[in-house]
Formats: C-alpha cells, structure tokens, sequence
C-alpha cells in the first residue's frame, strides 16, 4: 500500500504533536515533516516533495494562505488542507482561491478528520454545506459561460449543481436515484470536460461561471 506521505505546517508544537496522534490511527498516512511557519513549510515542501499538506492559517513569517498559495503555483500536484480554529468563510475561500482542497477544524473528531483527509486523497472531498452556501450568497452575479460550460448535458448541469451545493457523491446518487458510481462517472467527465482536476476546482468554476443555482439544496 502507498502511503500519503504528509507535511505538517502549525506553528503551536501542541497542534502538531496531535495531529501526529490522529494521523498515526490510519496507516494510510505518514508524516514525513514538521514546519513551525509558513517560510519553512515551502522549504520542507521543495525538499520532501510531500502528496499533502496540513497547513494552519496563521502562523508567523508567512501565514498558510500565502504559503498556500505560492506551494501550489510551484507544486500544483500537492493537496494543502487547511487547518484552522475558526470557519470564517472569507479566509476559507481565500485559500480555495489560491488552491486549497479543503478545510479542516481543529475542534472536529480524529475520526471526522480521517474519514475526511482521505476523501482529499481520493479527489472525493466535498466542500462543507455551510461554506458553498456563503460562497454562492457571497458571489458577484455571474459572467458569460465559456464553451466548455456550454458542452455539459443536462444531467452534467445537475450533478454539477449538487456538487456546487456540498453534496456528497453518495447524497447526490440518492438524491438523483442513481447509484454512486454512476456520479463518480459523471463528475470524471465533467471535470474531463472543463480541463480541471478535482471538485474544489469544480465548484470555484461553476459558481464564477454561474453554471449553478445560486440557493443551496435542502
């Protein structure tokens, strides 16, 4: 079995001790660094070349948005998760923005957390509920579609409206009376279709291209 091999970046030894402690429960996942700020998780990230990367929001020299963002301009195929104490919607999509998959709170269950970071991996994490709802409110109205919008079916367009929502793949097949294969299907050539590679993307796309309904699923 390959192992995520993983990169922690927290400026508080106490944080990062216990993440150790939630990631050890799952032998999928191997910690292979520690960094104290944001300067040293790029260094540690250009020398252990890490699949993921836990990275808290504020810490001191360069704060994880900006390390989040320079990280992913160089190493476009690593996966940063954010870890915070807080879901302030403006910081979280501010690190979608610049290429984060994910979010995780501090307070959260290690189960919680597993189950969640290995969605991450699998590219099958979706965005919480609560935070696609602030996105879709907080949203300008929509520009133009593109092309690539304009190509998707009907069933594509819904599917996508879900995932836009926060819905997970296996709520949208009971949702839509399909089983999650056929979803994960169906978001493979969405993605294939719009030239990008996960469902974070997806949604930041769909929302800018206004390619969904902008009132979240009950």
């Amino acid at each position: 079995m390959n192992r995520t091999r993983v990169l922690v970046a927290d400026d508080s030894a106490h944080a990062r001790e216990a993440i150790s402690d939630i990631l050890a429960e799952d032998g999928a996942f191997e910690i292979i660094g520690e960094a104290s700020g944001g300067e040293q998780a790029l260094r540690m990230t250009e020398e252990l070349m890490p699949d993921l990367i836990l990275m808290d929001i504020r810490m001191p020299d360069m704060d994880g948005l900006e390390a989040t963002g320079l990280i992913k301009m160089r190493f476009p195929y690593v996966k940063i998760v954010i870890i915070t104490v807080s879901d302030d919607a403006a910081h979280l999509f501010e690190a979608l923005k610049r290429g984060a998959q994910g979010y995780l709170l501090k307070n959260l269950s290690p189960s919680t957390w597993l189950e969640y970071l290995r969605a991450v991996v699998s590219d099958e994490a979706p965005l919480s509920q609560e935070l696609a709802y602030r996105i879709l409110q907080e949203f300008p109205a929509p520009p133009k579609q593109t092309a690539a919008g304009q190509s998707l079916t009907p069933r594509e367009r819904e599917i996508l409206n879900w995932v836009a929502s926060g819905q997970t793949n296996k709520e949208i097949g009971e949702g839509l009376g399909i089983s999650e294969q056929t979803v994960k299907n169906h978001l493979k050539n969405i993605l294939h279709k719009l030239q990008l590679e996960n469902r974070v993307q997806l949604t930041r796309y769909a929302l800018e291209q206004g390619l969904v309904d902008r009132q979240p699923r009950k």
